[in-house]
């Protein structure tokens, strides 16, 4: 038997003998809910075998926890066969109905909410979104850093038991309630809502600072477009007395006050870095890299104002371009003299680093921050898929590309570093201490002018970093987009264009201090602390509050309903203990020892350190106040909150 209430335009299919129905008023969602209520009688005649049905149709207001009548029920009957999509339901026989036969409503879920135009414009959204710069800077400096090819068994051990099974999770959840990272909670475990909220402002201190990257790169494309690049020579104005091109010369003495060409351009010319004394005295605004943010800006703008109809075509060129370059600077790589070194160094194993706790560590953190669940992105992405789409082996396949992404680049990075230690006469660690933007932004492009068509390689190569980097910035406003708007329909459901209009112009403000003379050390400090163990507790958060407090068994039960199957114990296992571990095992580990940090030759002053922690504390303390919240204006017992 079957009792369905149309609440204003979604659909609930409530069972008559469970407790939904009850609690179907005391929702503390609902201030007032108008409902109409179809009861369908079928009874057969045991002669004719002719269904007959009886349909009751009535109008409730529930308000406060109570429910009225509108309008006093009445009944129809239809003796035809019922159509498809109606609910039938038993019930005692009503001896005052209406003999006119009228056709039985067919009640379906009228649900407004945009999908996919093709199943591909998903797969692309969630490729770009995991592969990022972080795949192409982080991955190959962390595997050499940790014992070359001895840290892949860390990284695919931690990959297999923490990574994939919580990039699946987030999969599942959006596809099965869609809905985005704030509005979930109703559904999952309201008093852990905060966690909606501190990952809405996690997404924005991403935004502050990771556009501004990609504005770098777009200054770097435009600066490309020269027969010979600004970077090749020490002729020009911003260079000092200590830039050393060691390329095409002999007896070049390299010092370690020596800068090269790539170097002095970076940090004088396009941050001018030289400008600021640290943050204490961030300097002015770098006009041109405002104006280079500002085109980002407007490209993320148009891409995402529609909805998934406009980003699902945009990424076809953003997530796919880069693989086509990669490719090509691979091929390049590998034919440059002294290759072989790179990739030796890359790959070859140290096996005593697995005995150590740090590598494991940092092949967790690796992996988690890879993938990206606990983002939002996931939840909003796949809350537009079809509610039957197989999103377990969109996990596997999307995870598996991820993971292929950053090991191919590792080859990329480290045949042109091998070229530059052949070069310079030195070993292939001594050109690889540059990590994270320097590797891109100091290190390839350096390479890249002294290669054979370097103006094209460097243009094709400043393409890949930015669509790199434009494929995550559309996931992670998207995930603010879809989360906000789930949030407050009322006020946004028509609205998604100024919606989006007014978060990326807060976007472009709160980005105006990285585009300073010190920006490079505002952009640090949002990297480590804005984000950082901020969104591995939360990441930790969800997981026991889906484990342990949704129940693994409702969570696998939905599963079998969107799929057909349960998950595996494998999975379960992992949602409920290990990956919930995998992530504690960060905090507690980036906790009691905290890297010291420093950009070029700037230590950050104790005072900084501080602003870093409040920084963080101020998207993760959204989730106890929401529970102080909770539990002070919400009547009822723990439980029922």
């Amino acid at each position: 038997s079957g009792l369905c209430c149309c609440l204003l335009t979604k659909s609930i299919t409530l069972d008559s003998g469970s407790q939904d129905a009850s609690r179907l008023c005391v929702l503390k969602e609902f201030k007032m809910v108008k409902v109409h209520v179809y009861v369908i009688h079928t009874n057969i005649n045991a002669r004719t075998h002719t269904p007959t049905h009886l349909v009751s149709f009535f109008k409730l207001t529930c308000s406060d926890g109570r429910l009225a009548f509108d309008s006093p029920p009445t009944m129809t009957r239809q003796d035809t066969a019922t159509p498809t999509g109606s609910l039938s339901a038993q019930g005692p026989s009503n001896t005052g109905y209406n003999n006119n036969p009228v056709p039985v409503p067919v009640i379906t879920q009228t649900n407004s909410r945009d999908k996919w135009s093709k199943k591909m414009d998903f797969l692309l959204s969630v490729i770009g979104f995991a592969v990022d710069l972080g795949n192409v800077w982080r991955f190959p400096y962390i595997c050499y850093q940790n014992g070359g090819g001895a840290f892949l068994i860390p990284y695919i051990v931690m990959a297999i038991f923490g990574g994939v099974p919580l990039f699946y999770m987030e999969l599942a959840l959006g596809q099965f309630h869609r809905t985005g990272a704030i509005s979930i909670w109703k559904h999952i475990c309201p008093i852990f809502k905060g966690i909606g909220y501190a990952i809405c402002v996690i997404a924005l201190y991403v935004s502050f600072y990771y556009n501004t990257i990609i504005a770098w790169a777009l200054f770097y494309f435009y600066s490309s477009f020269a027969s010979v690049l600004p970077w090749t020579n020490c002729d020009n104005a911003w260079n000092t007395e200590n830039c050393t091109n060691y390329f095409l010369k002999d007896n070049v003495t390299w010092n370690n006050y020596s800068r090269s060409p790539a170097e002095e351009f970076y940090t004088r010319n396009v941050l001018e870095i030289h400008k600021s004394d640290g943050l204490r005295n961030v300097g002015g605004v770098r006009w041109q890299l405002m104006l280079c943010l500002f085109l980002i800006f407007t490209i993320v703008y148009f891409s995402l104002w529609k909805g998934v109809k406009t980003s699902g075509k945009v990424v076809w060129v953003t997530a796919t371009l880069p693989y086509v370059v990669l490719f090509i600077l691979l091929i390049r790589g590998a034919t440059l003299p002294g290759a072989w070194k790179g990739v030796v160094f890359y790959l070859k194993p140290k096996w005593e680093k697995l005995f150590e706790t740090s590598v494991w560590v940092d092949a967790a953190a690796q992996i988690f921050f890879s993938l990206g669940p606990g983002f939002g992105v996931l939840l909003a992405l796949s809350s537009y898929n079809p509610f039957t789409n197989n999103c377990y082996r969109d996990a596997i396949v999307t995870s598996l590309v991820n993971c292929l992404t950053s090991f191919m680049s590792g080859f990329v990075i480290f045949t042109v570093l091998g070229y530059m230690a052949e070069k310079r006469n030195v070993n292939v660690e001594d050109v690889a201490r540059d990590k994270g933007p320097s590797l891109l932004f100091i290190t390839y492009p350096e390479a890249i002018a002294n290669m054979t068509g370097s103006t094209f390689f460097a243009i094709i190569f400043f393409v890949m970093m930015i669509t790199l980097g434009l494929d995550s910035t559309f996931g992670g406003l998207e995930a603010i987009i879809t989360a906000v708007m789930d949030e407050y329909p009322d006020y946004l459901a028509n609205r998604r264009e100024l919606f989006v209009l007014g978060l990326v112009v807060v976007c472009f403000l709160g980005s105006l201090s990285t585009l300073t003379n010190g920006g490079a050390y505002v952009v640090k400090l949002l990297e480590e602390f804005g984000v950082g163990s901020s969104i591995i507790a939360v990441g930790f958060l969800e997981a026991i509050a889906v484990s342990w407090f949704y129940g693994i068994t409702r969570f696998s039960n939905d599963i079998k309903s969107m799929l057909g199957y349960s998950p595996g114990l494998f999975w379960k296992v992992c949602w409920v203990a290990i990956s919930p571990a995998f992530l504690a095992y960060i905090i507690v580990s980036s906790l009691l020892k905290p890297p010291p940090l420093q950009l070029f030759d700037y230590k950050y002053p104790d005072w900084s350190i501080t602003v870093g922690y409040v920084i963080g504390a101020s998207s993760f303390m959204w989730i106890p106040i929401y529970m102080v919240y909770k539990l002070v204006w919400t009547p009822g017992s723990l439980k029922q909150v």
